[in-house]
């Protein structure tokens, strides 16, 4: 399989087969918070504002833990930063079965936050590694292959949640308590896989990439490569965008669409991560045949008209126009990541320790968009918060140039 070849014939197929596979386990992650959003509104009698703190603490494990996790991963190397981030997650998971005793808020949040924090390893770990697995010229393919296996946790996560915690003849304490299965049986999961992780060899490879368009300039400071930070903004403003439509598309799909809640989170799960997980599939082919930031720019313009379309319809153009913008957005944030981190050379671990921090984006756009919902009264004026994050991004993608040549 020549994508994850190096020019000289060197495969390594089987590290990138077990690092893909962790790719699911932060799709679920991340895909079944968006069930619990609706569910503790309802369980928990708490505002929209308020259940927007489920994605703050997350996200915000992702800001204080991504530079930890660098450090983790630039001295001990990939493997430790996986196997730290599987131990973060497996311990946060299992917490959910005396959560689902204790019944409070805020202890759920503790779960999720320790959660986040080993989100944040495995994905420090694991994007920058992907891209590092073969020829550089192929890093945005390669990542968006192995994103695919995200989206397919993407589209179990809302399947379980919502057929665990929607249903209607169930009291709130039993509910809460199914809500511990999944997390139990990921919990468990995880800590199997970090064992696993501990007792294989993976290689560790340093960066040696390239422009395609010839040799890189050394830089003496990341700061300096005006793509990453571009990139750095840019995927700040993704994960917001991406976060904030997965929060609350069962809060419109139930008041702007007259969608049952249960009826919502199977939409959530089946067509709008399924369209996601289909558009990475297709991203990852369609980058065979173009510039990987042209494909971006499209989806980011395809993203922003659909959010304009959402804005000024209800119903079913509304839902319409949303799964237009999941399918959109599905190439995003792997090829953002990669056109970011691409021909920085020996600052890539670094690098992507500060684009991991930036998923901290995804704290910010549902409190916003929570609030905006709140005092409108109308969940639909919320959504111009994505808008202007994919047209950011539509910049971002159609001003990319080439990392400079040595003159």
């Amino acid at each position: 399989m020549s994508l994850i070849k190096t020019k000289d014939g060197k495969s390594y197929l089987l590290p990138f087969i077990l690092i893909t596979s962790l790719f699911f386990l932060w799709g679920f992650a991340h895909s079944i918070l968006d069930v619990l959003n609706k569910h503790f509104q309802d369980s928990l009698s708490i505002s929209k504002t308020g259940s927007a703190l489920i994605q703050a603490v997350v996200y915000g494990g992702y800001f204080l833990m991504a530079i930890p996790a660098g450090k983790i991963i630039s001295r001990y190397g990939y493997k430790a930063g996986v196997i730290t981030g599987l131990l973060l997650y497996g311990i946060g998971a299992l917490l959910f079965i005396p959560g689902a005793h204790i019944l409070t808020f805020e202890f759920f949040l503790l779960c999720l936050f320790i959660i986040g924090c080993g989100l944040t390893c495995l994905e420090t770990a694991a994007n920058p590694y992907v891209t590092v697995l073969g020829d550089p010229q192929s890093a945005e393919q390669r990542i968006n292959l192995s994103q695919s296996l995200n989206g397919l946790g993407w589209i179990v996560g809302p399947l379980v949640g919502g057929l665990l915690l929607f249903d209607d003849s169930e009291t709130s304490s039993a509910s809460s308590a199914a809500l511990s299965i999944p997390y139990a049986i990921i919990g468990v999961l995880v800590l199997i896989i970090a064992f696993i992780f501990s007792r294989i060899h993976l290689p560790e490879i340093a960066d040696t990439s390239t422009e395609t368009s010839g040799t890189i300039v050394e830089k003496k400071s990341l700061w300096q490569y005006k793509h990453f930070v571009f990139g750095l903004i840019s995927l700040f403003l993704y994960v917001a965008a991406q976060t904030g439509l997965n929060s609350f598309f069962i809060n419109y799909a139930t008041e702007n669409a007259s969608i049952s809640p249960s009826t919502a989170a199977l939409l959530l799960g089946f067509v709008c991560m399924g369209l996601f997980m289909l558009g990475r599939m297709g991203g990852s082919w369609a980058m065979s045949k173009m510039r990987p930031q042209l494909l971006l720019g499209i989806c980011g313009v395809g993203a922003t008209f659909s959010m304009l379309l959402l804005l000024f319809s209800s119903g079913v153009i509304g839902i319409s126009a949303l799964f237009v913008c999941y399918f959109c957005e599905s190439i995003m944030f792997p090829t953002i990541f990669s056109l970011s981190i691409r021909g920085v050379g020996r600052f890539t671990k670094q690098a992507s320790s500060y684009l991991i921090m930036s998923i901290v984006g995804g704290a910010v756009a549902p409190v916003l968009m929570g609030y905006i919902a709140d005092t409108t009264g109308d969940m639909q004026p919320a959504f111009i918060v994505p808008l202007l994050c994919y047209i950011v991004i539509s910049v971002f993608a159609f001003s990319y140039r080439s990392v400079p040549k040595v003159a």
